[in-house]
């Protein structure tokens, strides 16, 4: 099969395949020859910013020299940015290679009358696979939905877990609570391994405290009191995180403010693993400056903003940005993905912001909600839209409606982000 033919297999796999247990991923890794005590994990779950988390770790132990891994989702572009070594996404022949040699157990464990991996299942053994070919020493591992019952959790002994902030998202898979998702999402924390989280939802905290001292784990939490803002640009931040008496002051790429969380956590997880990694406070926090990760917050173009925010949680933390970054009415091109609460961010987006002008566009996606169906969602909160079906157009019409000196911000779904990254060519201002 060539490159493309196999990304069309691997894109029409949700169609005739559903979610199998850890034991099946398990044997399918077995299969492959892939052993945990070939890599030192680092588990991150959460509902908003694990990927930011994992990039802070990911520059921070590439500066070092180190030999590592990064799974990641979703892509925004190709696939094999799922797949990145060494700071640099595996190649189209290293796909290729690693679909074949995943297609060929799969192709034993069906003959057996095995089920076929889903989506993310196949996906997660390619990226295992690259991986152990490459002999990384760290793995960072980006859970995919959940955490307890997630491919990526199949691996009992980490060298450390992460959990993120944690909201309403997949209520129908997950939980209709924040005690159920947070439950969900502390199922990747493991006997005796420290975890370090996000408390600024006490109640999503103390689910995971109970669950560390059940398991007897080390937990480190940080709450939005440890954290202060010095200085916030359209490109930076620079902030103080205090743990007890240890005081730094950290500077990261980007603008947006819930990133000084993510770094924070990241730079409390390097600090724990101090010894493990030699690397210290210093490098840590100079490496940490360089990361970049698109979609967050991005600077795609002068003026002009991408954010993923795709939950009502990530819309109410992309508003509060905005609001500090943009000095007159911004204009908005906005879309999301059919099952995502379009009704909460569409009144988030409404009572935080006073939008020059909005953009409604369509995901070319088979789960991208009808734009006409945000537009009765803004009809409903007293706004008025402009719907351009095509994003290729609707991005063109935003650029040329924007003023001199008016920023532009693009959210809703980091696959709106990925095809917007397309069009502007992956530009970073």
């Amino acid at each position: 099969m060539t490159y493309e033919e196999i990304c069309n297999y691997i894109y029409e796999i949700p169609k005739f395949t559903k979610k199998n247990s850890l034991e099946h991923t398990k044997e399918m890794l077995q299969r492959l020859s892939i052993r945990e005590h070939q890599f030192e994990i680092i588990h991150v779950a959460g509902s908003n910013g694990k990927g930011s988390v994992c990039a802070f770790i990911n520059q921070v132990l590439v500066e070092h020299g180190c030999e590592v891994g990064l799974f990641t989702s979703p892509h925004l572009v190709c696939m094999e940015e799922r797949f990145v070594i060494n700071g640099e996404k595996c190649s189209q022949e290293e796909f290729v290679e690693s679909f074949e040699a995943v297609q060929k157990v799969v192709e034993q464990m069906e003959a057996e009358g095995l089920p076929h991996p889903a989506f993310f299942e196949y996906l997660f053994a390619m990226g295992m696979y690259l991986f152990q070919k490459r002999k990384v020493h760290y793995l960072i591992l980006e859970t995919g939905l959940g955490g307890r019952l997630d491919a990526t959790n199949v691996f009992e002994e980490p060298l450390l877990t992460i959990i993120t902030s944690i909201s309403l998202e997949h209520t129908q898979i997950l939980g209709d609570s924040i005690e159920a998702i947070a439950g969900e999402k502390a199922g990747i924390i493991k006997e005796g391994v420290p975890v370090i989280f996000d408390g600024s939802n006490e109640t999503a905290a103390e689910v995971i405290r109970q669950t560390a001292r059940a398991k007897r784990a080390p937990y480190y939490c940080i709450s939005l009191e440890s954290l202060k803002i010095h200085k916030i640009t359209g490109k930076t931040i620079d902030f103080c995180y205090t743990n007890g008496y240890d005081v730094v002051d950290l500077k990261i790429p980007f603008p947006a403010e819930y990133q000084m969380m993510n770094a924070s956590l990241a730079y409390r997880a390097l600090s724990v693993l101090q010894v493990e990694t030699g690397i210290g406070k210093a490098e840590i926090i100079s490496a940490m400056e360089h990361t970049r990760w698109m979609g967050r917050m991005q600077q795609a173009e002068p003026f002009i903003y991408f954010d993923g925010a795709h939950n009502a949680d990530g819309i109410a933390h992309f508003v509060k940005n905005v609001q500090k970054i943009a000095e007159e009415k911004p204009v908005l091109l906005f879309s999301m993905m059919e099952e995502k609460n379009h009704k909460e961010a569409v009144k988030v987006l409404c009572k935080e912001v006073s939008w020059d002008s909005i953009v409604l566009t369509r995901i070319p996606d088979s789960r991208g909600i009808d734009p006409l169906k945000l537009q009765d969602e803004f009809m409903a909160n007293d706004r008025e839209t402009v719907v351009i079906e095509d994003c290729a157009q609707a991005y063109r019409y935003v650029k040329e409606y924007r003023k001199d000196n008016q920023m532009v911000f693009c959210a809703g779904s980091l696959y709106l982000i990925g095809e917007l990254e397309k069009i502007a060519g992956g530009n970073e201002a």
